[in-house]
């Protein structure tokens, strides 16, 4: 079984569902509303523990309502949470516009993950323990740059989603392995809005790296090698919302077994694609047995209805 750490953001999803999301000034009605369990770092914990990885959470709640609810959905997806640790104050939140194309826009507010400023005693040993570490942008920099240096002093394989997308230190870059931005996140780091160009300049600063684009598939590259894209099975998207974490975390497991590249990037990119068909984060992602059975051509479990549907 892969062992991963997840030292990352655990935040409330506020969801809103509209036909088409608004403009600067302008008021929609929406069909429905929804709270969910979501966070970038709980979002890639609870898909890599449902494709089927040992998976330790490392970051903060508040104490807070939310932070009781976060807490047990990760322990309810086999997460351990030992190393979630509960603060004062919120926790952090996620406000969310879905609109009827599956699209979605996303207000952070960091609430307790502001306060993740570095590791505590005993992360850097379950850092260490693991056969990746999954670091994303919703912590403040100390904090990734801590897990990062820790997971390099003990050969721990480091994967990156540098989400939100910021401009990124060269001393982080030099301590990641894999480095996973969606085509945006890539073009804001490069300048390229070309993922290929986007890709290759970023090779300048990590051995390798995986631009996501949606419906396109995913671009992987690495230095030394030939380009290499995936194509993303063709569905029906009915919430995007926290597809990129799905794939993140399906992935990890995936290379965490050996499996070659290729192979990897087809079995996570197979897990997303089931995410986008269910509504939800946490919610919407599939286990290892429905990840199986569909990159493996067998047919598309039922997907459930979109929350603002109507009836």
């Amino acid at each position: 079984m892969t062992a991963i750490a997840v030292l990352g953001s655990t935040n409330m999803d506020l969801v809103a569902y509209v036909p088409k999301a608004p403009r600067l000034g302008e008021t929609v009605t929406g069909s429905a509303f929804r709270t969910a369990p979501g966070g970038k770092g709980a979002n890639q914990a609870v898909a890599a523990a449902r494709s089927g990885g040992e998976v330790v959470m490392i970051g903060a709640v508040g104490a807070d309502e939310f932070g009781v609810r976060l807490r047990s959905a990760l322990t309810a997806a086999g997460v351990e949470t030992a190393a979630l640790r509960t603060v004062e104050g919120a926790s952090g939140t996620a406000h969310i516009t879905v609109d009827d194309e599956g699209g979605n826009s996303i207000i952070v507010i960091p609430g307790a993950n502001g306060g993740v400023t570095g590791l505590e005693a005993g992360d850097a040993a379950r850092i260490g323990a693991a056969d990746l570490l999954l670091l994303q942008l919703e912590l403040p920099m100390e904090a990734v740059l801590a897990g990062a240096s820790a997971a390099r002093a003990q050969g721990v394989r480091t994967v990156l989603t540098p989400a939100p997308a910021r401009m990124l230190p060269h001393e982080l870059l030099g301590l990641v392995d894999l480095l996973v931005p969606n085509e945006h996140e890539a073009a804001a780091l490069t300048g390229f809005t070309d993922p290929l160009g986007a890709a290759e300049a970023l090779l300048r600063e990590v051995p390798e790296v995986v631009v996501t684009l949606g419906a396109a598939g995913v671009l992987y590259a690495a230095r030394g090698q030939e380009p290499l894209t995936v194509p993303a099975p063709r569905v029906r998207a009915v919430d995007t919302t926290a597809a990129g974490d799905t794939f993140v975390g399906a992935l990890a497991v995936a290379l965490g077994e050996g499996r070659p590249m290729p192979q990897a990037l087809r079995w996570a990119s197979a897990a997303a694609a089931l995410s986008v068909q269910r509504p939800g984060a946490q919610d919407s992602m599939p286990t290892r047995a429905e990840t199986d059975a569909f990159a493996a051509g067998g047919p598309l479990p039922a997907a459930g209805p979109h929350p603002g549907a109507t009836s």
